[in-house]
């Protein structure tokens, strides 16, 4: 369930301000499906009339979202191809959540809530790349494959909600505590994305374990209130996804199984950190948290 991150160096070379042609593709793809989509239920959602059959709200965008796959498969080839097909699902996922939002039963609403914010997560999780740093960009920094346990996770999750749905409707009917996982995955992309820009071309999806020559500590902007934003923001944006389901055991396990892999990675990376940056690190670790609760990192004796 967890996303990774290069320690918090910073590498000296110039950065460009402009979206790469990848970032440019994506936008577009993701964009312009979603807005085509959305459009024939516009003047339903502008009008707040909801069908009998709110689940035939759905054909619709199947059916485009099946068109612009073969268009943009016969158009791109290769990594444009790649990058444009993940692009267009995402906006895709974001539009039909937005649909489920507008016209589903309540107890179903939640579901559109949260699967906006699983399209939004992974969308702006490349984007963010293709701004901050285009040279580690592949069709892997949407993180849509990160790991078998993510899947698990995910799934797992969905699985809980539609039994509980069926099963134990009364789970879902405190509306006002998945407003609380609306706050949390909120401030979890803020402090992550804002982890992304501020170490810029220094981030990437895999952790670097060999320091080159022009890497220094970044210890300005989010970095100067926790050592390791980026995961802070992952764990209680997934947290919070939870939260936003209303998924009692998930809430838990996601919970626990989250403050276990940062504890023992944060552990093993600042072990690299001092190796790196040696008193300079030791020094950033006496001022500055993980920021993740009731976890400390590496520290020396």
């Amino acid at each position: 369930m967890c996303l990774n991150q290069t320690p918090p160096i910073q590498q000296t070379c110039c950065v460009t301000n402009k979206l790469c042609h990848e970032g440019r593709l994506s936008l577009g793809c993701s964009v312009g499906t979603a807005a085509l989509v959305l459009l024939p239920s516009v003047p339903q959602i502008y009008f707040g009339v909801v069908p009998k059959e709110w689940g035939a709200v759905l054909w619709g965008p199947v059916l485009y979202y099946a068109l612009i796959n073969l268009i943009i498969r016969f158009i791109l080839r290769q990594n444009d191809y790649q990058i444009a097909i993940r692009a267009s699902f995402l906006g895709f996922v974001g539009a039909t959540s937005i649909l489920l939002i507008c016209f589903a039963p309540c107890v179903w609403k939640q579901f559109g809530v949260y699967g906006f914010f699983m399209a939004f997560f992974h969308y702006t999780e490349f984007l963010a790349i293709a701004w901050s740093n285009p040279k580690s960009l592949s069709a892997d920094s949407f993180m849509l494959n990160h790991s078998w346990s993510y899947a698990a996770a995910a799934t797992a999750s969905w699985l809980e909600f539609i039994l509980e749905v069926y099963l134990l409707p009364e789970f879902k009917s405190f509306y006002y505590v998945w407003l609380i996982g609306v706050v949390l995955c909120t401030f979890g992309e803020i402090v992550r994305k804002t982890a992304i820009f501020t170490a810029s071309i220094s981030f990437t999806h895999l952790v670097q374990y060999e320091k080159s020559g022009d890497h220094k500590l970044i210890t300005h902007g989010i970095y100067a209130f926790a050592r390791h934003p980026s995961y802070v923001g992952w764990f209680w944006w997934s947290i919070g996804t939870q939260f936003i389901l209303l998924n009692p055991i998930c809430i838990l396990i996601y919970t626990v199984v989250s403050w276990k892999f940062f504890h023992d990675r944060i552990y093993c990376e600042e072990y690299t950190l001092l190796n790196f940056f040696r008193n300079d690190y030791k020094t950033y670790q006496d001022t500055v948290p993980t920021g993740l609760p009731f976890i400390k990192g590496f520290i020396l004796e």
